[in-house]
């Protein structure tokens, strides 16, 4: 009588008493984690793989277990479906949710499923298939607004602008070596998505609540079937284990910040975004903090910032989109660019390719911009006369050597902004940038794979 009086609750056979409702309403995960729905069925299924190998269900059990939890993710894909799962008026979480709706359709069956398993671990395996997503999606649209930077540049060709140094400018460099600065901090935001993703990939069911699994479970059946490298090594550390949600989270607040620098010159909402992505990595350290093992309550908690950043992926497609439709005053940056003695250090290279050391270099090529400033003319309109009452080592190839292409190609080294230099800069990114999306096809591929096995 007991149980019927708690028909429902995945808890019913431990508390004599039924939960004081506002408490059991606040405790509530069902309201965020509805969210998971797809990565719960599909680790689900593998776990029924497992099983079936162990002799715990027969192969027909397990065909009709995997056809209906296909049937869940399909109703949850419907418009409504969402809603549906997130409003459920007895679902404690994503994982009763699931339970619930598998026993509408194929009856005591769907309780086997929980056989070797506990929810310790399946929200730590669905936590992880729902951050490799969101990964893969994050990394893609990174990648194409890293292509739009590129496709933007190399539609500049040698238009040139002045670089800025605490705020004041300093030396002409061409519009594509400014724009491909900002493909080198979303190649670095990959690439720590990335590491983060192959840190991640390790399956925690077979866990158990804390101790492993109390049936001798082949743990790489799920591990393959769910595409992650291989099973965890610990199964305290499996469950516990929310390092992963941080590190995404820590490696999106570099999205973010570097998404905020850009739009620091060009435009403003974006700015803000950084700050809700901040918010959750800060959340989620002072959630894990002073944490015993193994699994607490608490790590619930970890989930709603890792849910609150999933529009990334979305602002960085805008960004893109913004990033293609710049346009340039060309010709006005061209006239900044041959103004203010910005080819000052090219006229100091001029003097060290005369024998003059660099430091005796400046200083006389300081004075001479001194004198300049007070006739009003640029470096270029000194005369010889002029130039060589501040050194003997002037002569009349001095001008050659600092016109604005000059100017631009004495930073012949990898990474500066001469104009060869910089042309090699861009196919080397195209091509990294297309080795990434690449990588983002086969991997979305695969997922695809996973979730439909």
């Amino acid at each position: 009588m007991f149980n019927e009086q708690q028909s429902g609750k995945m808890w019913s056979g431990r508390f004599r008493e039924p939960l004081d409702a506002e408490f059991e309403a606040w405790q509530r995960s069902i309201v965020f984690d509805w969210q998971l729905l797809e990565d719960e069925v599909t680790a689900s299924k593998a776990h029924a793989s497992a099983l079936a190998a162990a002799g715990i269900v027969t192969l027909d059990e397990l065909e009709q277990l995997r056809s209906s939890l296909d049937a869940i993710a399909a109703a949850y894909a419907s418009a409504e479906g969402p809603v549906q799962v997130r409003d459920h008026a007895v679902a404690e979480d994503i994982h009763h949710y699931v339970e619930l709706a598998l026993t509408e359709r194929i009856g005591s069956l769907a309780l086997k499923l929980h056989t070797g398993r506990s929810r310790n671990e399946q929200i730590a395996t669905d936590l992880r298939l729902y951050i490799r997503k969101q990964i893969s999606l994050t990394v893609e649209a990174l990648a194409n607004w890293a292509l739009a930077f590129v496709e933007k540049a190399k539609a500049q060709g040698d238009a040139v602008m002045p670089s800025y140094t605490h705020l004041q400018r300093a030396e002409p460099v061409l519009v594509a070596h400014w724009l491909l600065a900002y493909t080198q901090m979303l190649l670095r935001d990959i690439s720590r998505l990335q590491d983060c993703s192959a840190r991640l990939n390790y399956c925690p069911l077979g866990s158990g609540a804390v101790a492993g699994a109390t049936l001798k479970l082949d743990r790489w059946i799920a591990a393959k079937e769910l595409g992650f490298t291989a099973p965890t090594a610990n199964s305290m550390d499996a469950t516990s284990d929310r390092d992963f949600v941080l590190e995404y989270l820590q490696a999106l607040t570099l999205v973010g910040l570097h998404a905020s620098r850009f739009a620091e010159e060009v435009t403003e909402l974006v700015r803000a975004k950084v700050g809700r992505i901040h918010g959750a990595a800060a959340a989620v350290t002072l959630q894990l903090k002073g944490l015993p093992l193994a699994y607490n309550k608490d790590m619930q908690e970890t989930q709603e910032p890792a849910f609150a950043v999933r529009g990334t992926a979305q602002m960085l497609g805008l960004l893109a989109r913004f990033t293609a439709a710049l346009k340039f005053n060309a010709g006005r940056m061209q006239e900044a660019a041959q103004s203010g003695y910005l080819n000052a250090m090219a006229a100091a290279t001029y003097l060290v390719h005369k024998g003059v050391p660099f430091r005796k270099a400046h200083e006389k090529i300081g004075n001479a911009v001194r004198f300049a400033l007070e006739k009003g003319v640029e470096l270029n309109g000194l005369s010889l006369d002029e130039l060589r009452s501040f050194g003997e080592e002037f002569g009349p190839d001095f001008y050659d050597a600092i016109t604005l292409e000059a100017t631009l190609d004495c930073h012949d080294v990898i990474g500066g902004t001469a104009r060869d230099q910089v042309r090699e800069a861009l196919a080397a990114v195209e091509e990294r940038i297309h080795a990434v999306l690449s990588s983002v096809t086969q991997s979305a591929a695969q997922e695809a794979v996973h979730a439909g096995a």
